[in-house]
């Protein structure tokens, strides 16, 4: 048989339904038909409402890798960025706590000193600020040193006073700075005035009952001395000028069988806290010198002095 009259269509066994065209011409009006019935009347509403139920835990189940991935990166810039901004607060409340230290410090500098110019201002003598600068390093003495020296007139024996009442003495001078024995030190001594009963006495550093102390030695068993009792500077030394808040009773003892009782007293002074100070004039230079006494003439009788 010649080939060019075999016949081309398939055999009718191959045979499945209609034809591939007209599968689509029918699916393409269907879809059609769907979309315009779905946009004008909803009609698939229901049917998407129960696919999307349907195949809600599968997508749940898909989209776990992701959201984890995108959590931990988060999590880990979350954790960065906090732990940056918690320095960040750390170190502004470190130096808030500082400035708030130093307004502390200065609000009490700046009290004590203007007590210290008022107190300036009622005394007579001159009278030089200074500054503490640290203690003497001899743990025997109570000492402390001053930022004030020869260079700025200085004087040996100058009396020392801070906001609250007499510190001590200026005992030793140097170029740039000069040393002070608080008056809290066991060789120190300061004569001193009841303010209550006028009576006078002699104040010494004492260290027996504790660190910052004084004693009023010498006075008798019966004196009137009363706990509480204000002891100011008497001013017959020549040194300290007279009034001068000095101590404060703290405990008076008396025994029998002794002649002078133990009375221990407080200074008023910050011996030790100061921080500034004021020096004054010693009353020594300023008090007029000692007169010379005449040299004895030898009359013309044997032994008769005019």
């Amino acid at each position: 048989m010649p080939l060019g009259t075999l016949d081309r269509d398939p055999p009718p066994f191959f045979r499945q339904g209609p034809s591939a065209l007209s599968k689509l011409a029918v699916c393409s009006a269907l879809a059609l038909f769907l979309m315009v019935a779905d946009a004008r009347f909803k009609v698939m509403q229901p049917l998407r409402v129960v696919l999307a139920t349907v195949l809600y835990p599968v997508q749940w189940l898909a989209m776990r890798p992701v959201i984890l991935l995108q959590g931990g990166g988060q999590y880990f810039v979350s954790l960065s960025s906090a732990q940056t901004e918690e320095e960040q607060a750390r170190k502004k409340l470190n130096l808030q706590s500082l400035r708030a230290n130093q307004v502390e410090q200065l609000a009490l500098e700046n009290t004590r000193l203007r007590k210290l110019l008022a107190l300036r201002d009622r005394l007579q003598s001159s009278a030089m600020a200074a500054q503490v600068l640290y203690d003497a390093a001899d743990p025997y003495t109570r000492k402390v040193v001053i930022d004030k020296g020869m260079s700025d007139h200085v004087g040996l024996g100058s009396p020392v006073l801070d906001e609250s009442g007499v510190l001590g003495q200026v005992t030793r001078v140097y170029p740039m700075v000069s040393e002070v024995t608080l008056v809290t030190d066991r060789d120190h001594a300061i004569p001193v005035l009841n303010a209550r009963t006028g009576a006078r006495g002699v104040a010494f550093g004492d260290t027996s009952t504790h660190a910052d102390a004084m004693e009023l030695r010498f006075m008798a068993a019966n004196a009137d001395v009363a706990v509480g009792d204000l002891l100011t500077t008497s001013g017959v030394d020549g040194v300290y000028p007279p009034g001068l808040p000095v101590a404060r009773v703290e405990k008076v003892e008396r025994r029998v069988d002794a002649a002078f009782a133990r009375i221990y007293c407080v200074p008023l002074a910050l011996v030790s806290g100061a921080g500034h100070v004021m020096v004054l004039e010693s009353l020594a230079t300023q008090m007029p010198g000692r007169p010379i006494p005449d040299a004895p003439t030898v009359g013309s009788k044997r032994g008769e002095v005019r």
